[in-house]
């Protein structure tokens, strides 16, 4: 077995694991993860779960055909979501928040960084974030290996370190293992290629949405990212005792760069900055040697048409030496700029916190 190491991981749990027969949630397979999960925190370590399983939760209520329309399955959605996360926190002690998300809210910049700030406001005061497809309204996200998918976005917006992906299967084999007795798991994948893609079989239960290609897209989204991706038996106890002791009994992505490198490529080359903002001396010495985030009282001046989540360059003397998110408008920060927290509401009629951009989402170029 690999050894596993991590601060911050998103665990993605499948609907053969929280609704086993497809009709209603059960604890069957959910204690031991629950478990896991809570052993970890008194760790240190931060935990968010994506869950699937509002549909199959929701099919014992809601009167259907064979192959339910998208209206049956999204009133289904309706009333699982409530089950599920009944299901999933009744096995903590610890206050759950459930996150209902699509694709779209992190292809829009804005939204991106709406889900950033709470998840990470919830992890910082120990809520357990339960994150689920907003099943109820959107179509397109009631699809083949959608949550998989969104368990990747799911760690790259919470610059998680790790992701595991409970299956009903101990990991990626040479061969398909229901079929072929002779085949072998593969404890370790250094690279996703064409080779591994062929190994990834089709969906692999009656009520999961994700067959392996979905769960080895996932993995291929989270190495770009710096981050590891696990694929485990979620049906299995022992898995998670082992994943305590630090031993991956499944199969492990290694990550093509590390966490702080693909954040600082994305920070610097993805994003097109829109604005400037330039800062006094002091802000600038705060932000390379301190680490610490760009606050409006720093600010001097302010360029540009941007919106809260556009990229911006930070400048001193209209020199730049850092590029980050920005939390608040050009507009406002011009209005805010060189004043506290404390008189935001005053100025702009609201805050969203004291930084203009958080260190999080800042790169030293």
């Amino acid at each position: 077995m690999s050894e596993f190491n991590w601060q911050r991981a998103v665990i993605k749990v499948g609907s053969a694991l929280i609704s086993p027969d497809g009709h209603q949630c059960s604890a069957k397979y959910l204690l031991a993860i629950a478990r896991f999960i809570t052993e970890s925190r008194e760790q240190g370590k931060q935990v968010i779960i994506v869950s699937s399983g509002s549909v199959a939760a929701g099919r014992s209520v809601i009167a259907h055909k064979t192959h339910p329309s998208i209206a049956e399955k999204q009133a289904m959605a309706a009333v699982g979501q409530m089950q599920m996360m009944e299901n999933w926190s009744r096995f903590f002690d610890f206050p759950c928040a459930q996150v209902l998300l699509t694709y779209d809210d992190f292809h829009d910049r804005s939204r991106y960084v709406n889900i950033k700030n709470t998840v990470r406001e919830l992890l910082n005061n120990n809520v357990l974030p339960i994150v689920n497809e907003n099943d109820t309204t959107s179509v397109d996200v009631l699809k083949v290996g959608d949550n998989d998918n969104l368990a990747a976005y799911a760690a790259m917006v919470a610059e998680a370190d790790t992701l595991v992906i409970c299956s009903d299967i101990d990991g990626l084999y040479d061969a398909d293992p229901r079929i072929n007795p002779q085949a072998k798991l593969i404890p370790v994948v250094n690279n996703i290629d064409g080779e591994i893609y062929e190994l990834a079989g089709g969906p692999g239960s009656k009520v999961g949405t994700g067959g392996m290609r979905t769960k080895i897209e996932a993995a291929d989204k989270c190495a770009e990212s710096g981050i590891q991706t696990l694929i485990v038996n979620g049906s299995k106890g022992e898995v998670f005792d082992a994943l305590l002791d630090g031993r991956i009994p499944g199969t492990r992505f290694v990550p093509a760069k590390t966490p702080d490198t693909a954040k600082e490529q994305w920070l610097k080359h993805t994003l097109i900055a829109t604005g400037r903002i330039e800062v006094d001396q002091g802000a600038k010495k705060a932000l390379i040697q301190t680490g610490a985030s760009l606050l409006p009282v720093g600010i001097s001046g302010v360029e540009g048409d941007f919106t809260a989540g556009d990229a911006v360059e930070i400048c001193h003397n209209n020199v730049p030496f850092a590029k980050g998110v920005a939390l608040y408008s050009a507009a406002d920060l011009n209005a805010i700029k060189g004043l506290y927290s404390d008189d935001f509401e005053n100025v702009i009629g609201y805050s969203s916190g004291e930084a203009a951009v958080h260190r999080d989402d800042l790169a030293l170029l």
